[in-house]
């Protein structure tokens, strides 16, 4: 297995990996520790939860400079798991529910903020599953091409086989959650598509600004700007065009 995400790609930038050298020195930290990845992805999603208390509570800045260390947090438990060469099923089952989980939290809590109704912030989660998944598509697709790590998939739908490392029945659990709450839009994005140009360099490095990575860091600047309140112009219309964007380079 690769030591990298992405294995020997060139050419590519993934602009949402920006935090992945200094996750890196911290799983590195914890590679000999009784630290499990299992912990640090449950570490971020209590992170979420602070963050979105910090919201309701109107300490935006505060929030969003949490979103961004949270995003650094994020990637430690795959180098973790990199550096271990302890691969999981589980774990990126569970890191993608925990991931779930902690922006619905999130952007309830900026909802409530900006006086969001309960429609509009269920259309805004959706908007932004459907955006990480643009990118996540593309991102799985780069790691294939280039020799990177193969626990995700483009298509989930067929269950997979346990690592030595971890239980079948925790597995197929954690599957058949992810199928019902997330393959659904997997397949969507599969779908709208195309093959993509050679080693698909426009569309991961375009894609990946949709990434939390990146997104963070323009979150940040709207609260450092104090103009939280254009986040759902961020999410839909900015993010929207590059989507757009994205997915008709691949298919012309």
């Amino acid at each position: 297995m690769s030591s990298g995400k992405y294995g020997n790609i060139s050419g590519a930038k993934d602009l949402s990996d920006w935090g992945r050298p200094i996750a890196r020195f911290f799983a590195n930290l914890l590679k000999n520790t009784k630290i499990s990845v299992l912990m640090v992805t449950n570490f971020h999603l209590l992170l979420s939860i602070f963050c979105a208390w910090l919201i309701l509570q109107e300490y935006i800045l505060e929030s969003c400079i949490l979103l961004v260390i949270k995003g650094v947090i994020d990637a430690v438990d795959g180098e973790l798991a990199r550096i271990r060469e302890r691969p999981s099923h589980v774990g990126r089952y569970w890191d993608t529910i925990a991931d779930t989980l902690g922006l619905i939290l999130v952007t309830y809590a900026f909802g409530q903020y900006l006086e969001w109704s309960g429609l509009y912030i269920s259309g805004i989660v959706i908007a932004v599953l459907f955006q990480y998944s643009l990118f996540n598509h593309f991102s799985v697709r780069a790691r294939g091409i280039n020799s990177g790590d193969n626990t995700s998939r483009i298509d989930e739908r067929i269950r997979p086989i346990a690592k030595p490392w971890e239980k079948q029945i925790h597995v197929d659990f954690l599957h058949k959650i992810y199928l019902i709450c997330f393959s659904w839009q997997d397949r969507i994005i599969d779908i709208m598509t195309g093959e993509g140009s050679e080693k698909l360099y426009f569309e991961l490095t375009v894609s990946s600004m949709l990434g939390y990575g990146f997104q963070s860091i323009i979150i940040l600047f709207l609260g450092l700007s104090m103009n939280i309140n254009l986040l759902n112009d961020l999410i839909l219309y900015v993010n929207g065009a590059i989507m757009i964007i994205v997915i008709l380079k691949s298919r012309f």
